[in-house]
């Protein structure tokens, strides 16, 4: 019988560097525009046969080693699998293919000078999607910062801290993946925040807006909202007890939010303006220790990190961004030239997906979220 793993699993094998092959029996376009680290493409359709032709190519690629296949969504992966059982191969299927892949998740505690100040990172792997839970232990209580769709990721994350969950922020309105924020306060029946400039991104949710400067508590934990604009125009990031600073997509421990995405590319300059401002007025004025929590890591195509490695803090102080990160150090016409004359192509889906966010519109079917959100993230400029 065939073994069937999950893709929990398929992360562990490969963070461990278990010996075998993972093959990716998608289109080569689908391959090559997104695939799990150290995968080898043989293509493989619903009509098609195990030919002599794939079979050397499999043993090209496999050099004798177990076979794990995967495919979008389990379905072709599956009958390739069986007929490489036939053939004597040792392999297994990636139960839920690619679709399931884009929904691992570690929780990555994050060190704190303060005791009671909890603060865990969730990786969403394949997507490079950062969204936190950020609590005071001594009050048992949390907010959610930038909850993605998988929205029990985040309440298992603050039940097993001893944690509950008291409000739900968002540093802006998300382009590259569906947001679970609104939906989360929702179940949990807690106030849902944005900064107060998303009244002028027609947003229809609805949220407790929160103004530059505006401070909550978590316990005796304090929370500061900064007028953060460059990315989006409502863009906040959220200063935590002084000593970290969770930034959505205005800085990346590897590069800066691009621009366009709200502003068009017409007005990608005014948005890298106001980026820049916010980076060296706000930002670069916190003391050099203040840690930076990304809201996205950047995610080749192939699926490895940028920077860092899956289950390790996505961080830096902002005092090692100043010296090591050359967007920086430009100066302000340097620093628009670079962001609207470089610009990375578009995530796929934006429009719609910012229309999604806004709560403007709903989802057409349970299974447009997921083609939505196929491929890794691309917000860094």
């Amino acid at each position: 019988m065939m073994n069937q793993i999950d893709a929990e699993r398929l992360a562990d094998m490969l963070d461990a560097g278990e010996s075998f092959t993972l093959v990716d029996t998608r289109p080569e376009d689908s391959y090559e525009a997104w695939h799990a680290p150290g995968a080898e493409n043989v293509p493989f359709g619903p009509e098609d046969e195990l030919s002599k032709e794939k079979v050397n190519r499999v043993d090209e690629v496999t050099n004798g080693k177990p076979v794990v296949a995967i495919c979008g969504k389990g379905l072709t992966s599956t009958p390739f699998s069986f007929e490489l059982e036939q053939h004597g191969y040792d392999v297994s299927v990636v139960k839920g293919g690619m679709e399931d892949w884009s929904t691992v998740y570690e929780v990555v505690p994050i060190d704190t000078r303060n005791d009671d100040l909890f603060v865990a990172q969730l990786q969403r792997r394949a997507k490079g999607c950062l969204g936190y839970v950020v609590g005071s232990k001594s009050a048992a209580e949390a907010v959610v910062v930038d909850a993605t769709r998988q929205t029990d990721q985040f309440k298992i994350a603050a039940e097993e801290a001893g944690l509950t969950i008291e409000r739900v922020l968002d540093t802006h309105v998300h382009a590259d993946h569906i947001s679970g924020g609104s939906t989360l306060a929702d179940t949990l029946d807690v106030p849902y925040h944005l900064g107060e400039r998303a009244s002028e991104r027609d947003v229809a949710h609805e949220y407790d807006p929160l103004a530059d400067g505006e401070t909550m508590d978590v316990g005796d934990i304090e929370i500061e909202a900064l007028h953060t604009p460059g990315h989006t125009s409502e863009m906040v990031n959220y200063l935590v007890d002084g000593e970290a600073l969770l930034t959505g997509d205005t800085l990346f421990v590897e590069s800066v939010g691009r621009t366009e995405l709200q502003f068009g590319d017409d007005d990608a300059a005014t948005g890298a303006e106001l980026l820049y401002e916010s980076l060296h007025e706000t930002i670069l004025d916190l003391p050099d220790d203040v840690r930076i929590l990304p809201g996205h890591v950047s995610v080749t195509t192939d699926g490895r990190y940028e920077v860092g490695s899956p289950g390790e803090p996505i961080a830096a102080r902002i005092g090692d961004l100043r010296e090591d990160l050359d967007l920086l150090g430009l100066d302000e016409d340097a620093f628009v030239d670079r962001l609207t004359d470089q610009t990375p192509e578009k995530p796929p889906n934006y429009e719609r997906v910012i229309e999604l966010n806004t709560g403007r519109d709903d989802l057409d079917e349970p299974d447009e979220a997921t083609e939505l959100e196929l491929g890794p993230n691309n917000c860094a400029a």
